[in-house]
């Protein structure tokens, strides 16, 4: 038993949820990874704007050397100055800068949620199609094992003259078809798989059965993509307030401190500085630029336009989306029901046909129809609850949620 256990365990170790599975990516995945750096980014830019709040402090050093002097003057000079400037007025520059990375943090911050969210919604797509193709692959090599022995009964018969080379013929081509299908579908979930990882970050082995809670209704929210497209248009319009501030007066304070020293004057005694003390009060406003400023905010303005119609767009389609996602649902639930009566339909005409045919009442004609309607139906009818699924995650999506909230 102990060693049946340990050969199980890795099943076990490495089979992976739906769940699990979102919650590793939307922390791991390169993509979202990429975008929580570039949210940090803007993050470090709103304390280096609130930093241009501050005075600052220059120091700074110069030599001066005259090859001919004048006895008046010394051959070098040394000078060493520290400097405090502020901005006592700037039109409003910085603070339409700091609003400006604060609105584009926000943009980067709703794009990384955003990010999250739509590869959550393309991780679950994946998770579900493999599923399905599982199921469809599971009923091919299903009906591969009926067919290989009806082919090698017919083998027989043939050889003892109870059967036509067209009996076989039929038979033989049934299963080299089925063949096909079947690698045909092992290529697709290997594609689909490589796909999903890629999307993860990491290697999946198994995935478990993994469903959504029992659905209920909810109003929709704006998603995160949209108020990403918002909070652009805002940091557009406090950067063309920043590139207007020029107009405005510009009023800054200096005190520069300079330390002189000199060398080369023959002990002369020079009417020089040795300390010097400045206090400076400047103004600046800008009269004529031939409406260079007052262009750029247009062309900043018109960008800002441009987004604000995109922002229309979005929402519509959000709408449009959700509507569709929620009829999805009640059609997904007609499909199962459908699909399920099929099934049963189907499964109950093969176990018939099948007797009659090994008895011989029936040809291999009816036989196949009746095994390839048996393989569409079940392989219908799990796909239709993978496609619920599906459109469960849709719903969730477009109403503004978080997909990973509603598994079991």
């Amino acid at each position: 038993m102990l060693k049946i256990f340990i050969l199980l365990l890795p099943i076990f170790l490495y089979s992976q949820s739906l769940k699990s599975i979102l919650e590793y990516a939307t922390k791991n995945s390169d993509i979202v990874v990429s975008k929580t750096q570039l949210q940090g980014a803007k993050s470090k830019n709103i304390e280096a704007k609130e930093s241009d709040y501050y005075p600052t402090l220059d120091i700074g050093a110069s030599y001066q050397t005259q090859n001919e002097k004048s006895t008046m003057l010394p051959g070098d000079v040394y000078t060493g100055y520290a400097k405090v400037s502020f901005d006592i007025y700037d039109g409003g520059k910085k603070s339409s800068a700091l609003k400006q990375s604060k609105h584009e943090y926000k943009s980067s911050a709703f794009d990384t949620k955003s990010t999250k969210k739509s590869l959550s919604l393309q991780i679950v797509q994946d998770f579900f199609n493999i599923k399905s193709l599982k199921s469809s692959l599971s009923s091919r090599e299903e009906a591969n094992k009926s067919l290989l022995e009806q082919l090698t009964r017919m083998q027989r018969f043939y050889i003892a003259k109870l059967a036509t080379k067209d009996d076989v013929d039929r038979l033989q081509a049934a299963y080299d078809t089925n063949v096909y299908e079947i690698e045909s579908i092992k290529f697709e979930i290997l594609s689909l798989k490589q796909s999903l990882e890629l999307k993860v970050g990491k290697k999946i082995t198994k995935l478990d059965d993994s469903r959504f809670l029992e659905f209920k209704e909810y109003d929709i929210e704006l998603i995160d993509s949209v108020k990403s497209l918002i909070s652009q248009k805002e940091a557009l319009i406090s950067n063309a307030r920043s590139v207007e501030s020029i107009y405005y007066p510009q009023i800054k304070i200096e005190d520069t401190y300079n330390m002189y020293d000199y060398g080369r004057d023959n002990h002369v005694q020079i009417d020089t500085l040795n300390r010097q003390n400045t206090l400076m009060l400047s103004l600046n406003m800008r009269i004529f630029d031939n409406a260079s400023v007052e262009k750029s905010k247009q062309v900043i303005m018109m960008n800002s336009q441009s987004i604000n119609t995109q922002v229309s767009y979005f929402k519509k389609e959000q709408e449009m989306r959700y509507k569709l996602s929620y009829e999805a649902i009640k059609t997904n639930h007609i499909k199962i029901k459908s699909a399920s009566s099929a099934l049963t339909s189907a499964s109950s005409a093969f176990k018939t046909i099948s007797k009659k045919y090994d008895a011989g009442i029936v040809d291999n004609v009816t036989y196949l129809d009746a095994l390839t309607s048996q393989t569409k139906a079940k392989a219908l009818y799990e796909t239709s609850l993978n496609d619920l699924e599906i459109a469960y995650a849709n719903y969730y999506f477009y109403a503004g949620k978080n997909i990973e909230e509603f598994l079991e």
